[in-house]
């Protein structure tokens, strides 16, 4: 059973509007005339026909393709993109940017930005406005606070300055965004069965095997890190690996092994226990775990069993 606050959360973000501060996303600003150029070299999605106001998914590579981190990629101005990542990943990334812009017009630092996400059907109604489809954003003053709306696949997201925070976090509480736990959101986010970097995907995968190719990777645009093995898989071949959907018929823990028979496909990558669409969970799995399939998960003297399913659980998350 879920708990009851839990299944109280997961009925405002589906019905109305959560808010959630998202602790774990650290924003950086690379700025100067050639931020856009530079960045074109080192991430795979195609950041020059990215116009102010816009945005993309996109990931970092290293050299043999595999991910280094995923991020959220916004131009704000001609000369300023931010990039927000996981935390995780952040020290990593702020690294290999800095390292790679030797020569380079542009300036690499970590901007103390927070992130306040605005999850559910009433996020517009919350703020008034909107910039239109994901990863457009437009600027709206909050609470006195200069700060960017951006859209995401669940709501809005406002980006602040750090000192900004608590009086925008006030404001948008007093215009009904009810605060949640980021479990409930974690519910959503399976459901529409979106990886997230160090849950499902890590530094030991490829684009493809986290089924992030289509939203993150131009085959059209020139030369970036890691190019030529992920162009190659493309083209020419097949992940081993793939992103799939898991129905439990029991207890499961994230982490837990999946097998099929006496061989190991993966670990499940977040699991979690949705009122609507049940226990459920998301893992990279090698590719002998094929939608319809039956495997074994957990501790291999008394496992569990799940269906594996085609991604999303659900085409509408507020449907």
């Amino acid at each position: 059973m879920t708990r009851p606050d839990l299944d109280a959360e997961y009925r405002q973000i589906r019905e109305e509007c959560g808010l959630l501060p998202r602790d774990e996303r650290v924003s950086l600003a690379v700025k100067g005339p050639e931020a856009a150029d530079y960045l074109q070299g080192q991430l795979t999605n195609d950041i020059e026909a990215i116009e102010p106001g816009h945005g993309c998914y996109a990931a970092l590579l290293d050299r043999k393709g595999h991910l280094q981190s995923d991020m959220r990629v916004l131009r704000v101005s001609d000369d300023e993109i931010w990039v927000d990542v996981e935390a995780s990943a952040a020290d990593a990334v702020f690294k290999h940017l800095n390292m790679y812009k030797i020569g380079r017009e542009v300036s690499v630092e970590k901007s103390g930005r927070k992130i306040l996400s605005l999850v559910g059907p009433a996020s517009l109604e919350v703020l008034g406005t909107s910039p239109g489809d994901e990863y457009r954003s437009t600027p709206a003053t909050i609470a006195g606070a200069e700060c960017l709306v951006v859209a995401t696949d669940l709501g809005l997201d406002v980006i602040c300055g750090e000192g900004d925070a608590a009086a925008v976090r006030a404001e948008l509480e007093s215009r009904k965004a009810v605060p949640v736990s980021a479990s409930a959101v974690e519910i959503l986010r399976v459901e529409s069965g979106r990886p997230r970097f160090g849950a499902e995907m890590n530094e030991k995968n490829m684009p493809a095997e986290a089924g992030i190719v289509e939203q993150a990777v131009s085959f059209t645009k020139g030369c970036y890190i890691g190019q030529e093995p992920v162009a190659r898989l493309h083209y020419k071949g097949s992940p081993n690996r793939h992103l799939r959907g898991l129905r439990f018929d029991g207890p499961v823990s994230t982490g837990d092994p999946v097998r099929l028979g006496d061989r190991e496909l993966g670990s499940v990558g977040t699991a979690v226990l949705s009122p609507a669409t049940g226990s459920i969970g998301i893992a990279i799995l090698r590719k002998e775990a094929e939608p319809g399939v039956t495997v074994e998960v957990g501790d291999a003297d008394s496992p569990s069993s799940a269906e594996v399913v085609e991604l999303p659980f659900r085409e509408e998350p507020f449907a």
